[in-house]
C-alpha cells in the first residue's frame, strides 16, 4: 500500500492530516509485514500504531480480514471500541461483563467478517466459541495487536496469567503481524515478552519514545504528616495555573484528605474513584475533560483515574502517596504536559506511606490458606448465587481487620480464583478490575495453587517498592528513570 493510501484512510476514517514521527515508523514497519515492539506514553497515539495498519491491511484484502485487539483493560477497550464507531469504524469488544446472549450476538458477526476490529480480554483465548468464531472469519486474523503487553510477563508489574498463552494462541492463528504495545517497560520486561510471544529483538524490534521529556519537572519532597503534606501541596501549586492530579493509593486515605484539600486549597476541588456512583463519576469525568486551564481544577483520584485520559494541558501530577512501583509512577507522570509546556511532577514522600504500599501488596498476594479458605466459603454458601468480595469478607476474614488483614485483601483472592477458572466475572462494580460480583464455576485442589509462585511475586513486588523509594532520594529523577528502564 503506498503512502498516500494510508494517508487517505488516515483522513477519511480518522480524521487526521499526519502522523507523528514515530506512528509513521512503527506504521510504515508493520504495513511491510514485520512485528514491532512499541513503548510510548500514554496518550501519545499508541493504538493508532494498530488500528490504522489493520484498516490498510483489510482493503489490501478486498475487505476480508479483522485486527484482532487483546486488552486487559476492560473500561479502556469499551472506551476504544466507542471512539471507533463514532467515526463509522465497524468495532466491537467481548468481556466478562458482556451478557450470553450478546455474546453470541457478535460472534456470529465475526464470524461473517462483519468487525474491522475486534477487542477481547486475555481470559477469551480459552472459549471455544471465541475461536470458532475467529476460525469463520473470511480472511482471518490480518493483524494481532498485544496491549498492555507488560501483562503478559512475570517480570511486569501486572502480569495477567491468562495473557501468557498469547505465543500459542499467535501461532494457532498462523502467526500473523504482530504488535505489542506498552507504556512502561523494563529491558527484562521486553525479552521476556518476546520469549512469550515466540519471537525475537531481530524479529521484533523495539520502537520506543524517550523517557526524558525535558518538560516534567520532575522532584520529591520528604512530609511528615498530614498538615505537612498538604501545606506543600498548597506551596507547590499556588503558581501553577491550569488543571492538576493529585493521586491517592487507598480510597479511604482519599476521602479523608480531601475535605481538608478542599479547605486548603483557592481553588476547586473534586473527587474522582472507582466506588462513586456512576453518575457522579461521569460528572467529574466530564468536568475534568473540559476544564480550561482559568478554572484552575484541582481533581483529587486514585493512580487508576486517567488511563486513556487524553487530555493534553495537564499543568500537575502529585503523588500524595507513594507510587507502587516505577513503572506506575512513570505512566502517571506522563499524563503531564503532552501539549510540550512545562509541567510539575512531584512526590510527597511521607515514611508512614511506606506502610501503606507494603499492606497494598500483602492485598495483591493472598497466601494460598487463604485462598482455598474463601474457596470452601464459596462453595458452602455461594454455590447458587452470585457474589462479591464484601458478601465473603465476613464469612472468611471476619469482622474488621480480623487477624491483621486489611480488608481489600478480598477483592484479589477473588481475582487469583478467576485466573483459575474457579469463579468467574459476572459484572463489574466501578471501574476497578478487583471490584465486581462473581459466579460459581468449580472447585480447585490447593495442588492448583502456585505457593512459591506467590511468594515470588510477592518478592518481586517488594523489590520493586525498594527502586521506589531509591527513585525518591535519587539526586536526578530523569536519570534514574531512564536507566530503570534501560532506554
Amino acid at each position: 500500500m503506498t503512502s498516500a493510501m494510508l494517508s487517505s484512510i488516515l483522513h477519511d476514517r480518522f480524521g487526521l492530516d499526519e502522523l507523528r514521527p514515530l506512528q509513521s515508523q512503527i506504521i510504515n514497519h508493520v504495513m511491510e509485514g514485520q512485528d514491532a515492539l512499541v513503548v510510548m506514553p500514554t496518550g501519545s497515539g499508541k493504538s493508532l500504531c494498530f488500528q490504522l495498519p489493520a484498516l490498510a491491511m483489510r482493503d489490501e484484502c478486498d475487505g476480508e480480514g479483522i485486527g484482532l485487539v487483546f486488552s486487559p483493560l476492560i473500561a479502556l477497550m469499551e472506551d476504544q471500541v466507542h471512539a471507533l464507531k463514532q467515526r463509522g469504524i465497524n468495532a466491537e469488544y467481548v468481556n466478562s461483563t458482556v451478557p450470553k446472549n450478546e455474546r453470541r450476538k457478535r460472534y456470529k458477526k465475526l464470524a461473517d467478517g462483519e468487525y474491522e476490529l475486534f477487542y477481547a480480554t486475555p481470559e477469551r483465548m480459552t472459549k471455544d466459541d471465541f475461536r470458532e468464531a475467529l476460525d469463520q472469519c473470511p480472511g482471518g486474523v490480518n493483524l494481532l495487536a498485544i496491549d498492555e503487553c507488560h501483562c503478559v510477563t512475570k517480570w511486569g508489574h501486572d502480569l495477567r496469567p491468562a495473557y501468557q498463552r498469547i505465543g500459542e494462541f499467535r501461532k494457532e492463528l498462523g502467526n500473523p503481524v504482530t504488535i505489542a504495545l506498552t507504556a512502561t517497560a523494563t529491558k527484562a520486561v521486553r525479552q521476556d515478552v518476546r520469549v512469550v510471544v515466540g519471537t525475537s529483538e531481530d524479529e521484533m524490534p523495539l520502537f520506543a519514545a524517550p523517557v526524558d521529556r525535558p518538560n516534567l519537572k520532575l522532584s520529591c519532597v520528604e512530609v511528615w504528616d498530614d498538615d505537612d503534606k498538604i501545606e506543600k501541596l498548597r506551596d507547590t501549586l499556588k503558581d501553577v495555573r491550569g488543571t492538576s492530579i493529585v493521586y491517592f493509593t487507598l480510597i479511604k486515605d482519599l476521602d479523608r484528605m480531601a475535605p481538608l484539600i478542599k479547605r486548603a486549597m483557592d481553588r476547586p476541588v473534586e473527587i474522582y474513584h472507582g466506588r462513586l456512583p456512576p453518575s457522579e463519576r461521569r460528572r467529574v469525568y466530564k468536568q475534568f475533560i473540559n476544564a480550561t486551564p482559568d478554572e484552575n481544577l484541582l481533581l483529587c483520584a486514585t493512580n487508576a483515574f486517567g488511563m486513556g485520559v487524553d487530555k493534553s494541558d495537564l499543568r500537575a501530577v502529585i503523588h500524595a502517596q507513594l507510587p507502587g512501583s516505577v513503572e506506575a509512577y512513570h505512566q502517571e507522570v506522563g499524563r503531564a504536559g503532552r501539549d510540550g509546556l512545562d509541567s510539575i511532577c512531584k512526590i510527597l514522600y511521607a515514611q508512614s506511606d511506606l506502610t501503606i504500599q507494603q499492606e497494598f501488596i500483602r492485598w495483591q498476594n493472598p497466601t494460598p490458606d487463604l485462598i482455598m479458605q474463601t474457596m470452601s466459603a464459596i462453595e458452602a454458601r455461594f454455590a447458587h448465587d452470585d457474589f462479591d468480595s464484601d458478601d465473603l469478607r465476613i464469612h472468611v476474614i471476619g469482622k474488621g481487620h480480623a487477624h491483621g488483614l486489611g480488608g481489600g485483601i478480598m477483592d484479589y483472592v477473588l481475582i487469583r480464583l478467576a485466573e483459575l477458572g474457579a469463579i468467574e466475572l459476572t459484572n463489574i462494580q466501578g471501574e476497578e478490575r478487583s471490584r465486581g460480583r462473581y459466579r460459581y464455576l468449580r472447585t480447585i485442589d490447593d495442588d492448583e495453587i502456585d505457593a512459591d509462585g506467590i511468594q515470588e511475586k510477592l518478592k518481586r513486588d517488594l523489590m520493586r517498592l525498594l527502586d521506589v523509594v531509591n527513585l525518591t532520594k535519587a539526586e536526578h529523577i530523569p536519570s534514574y528513570v531512564s536507566e530503570y528502564f534501560g532506554l
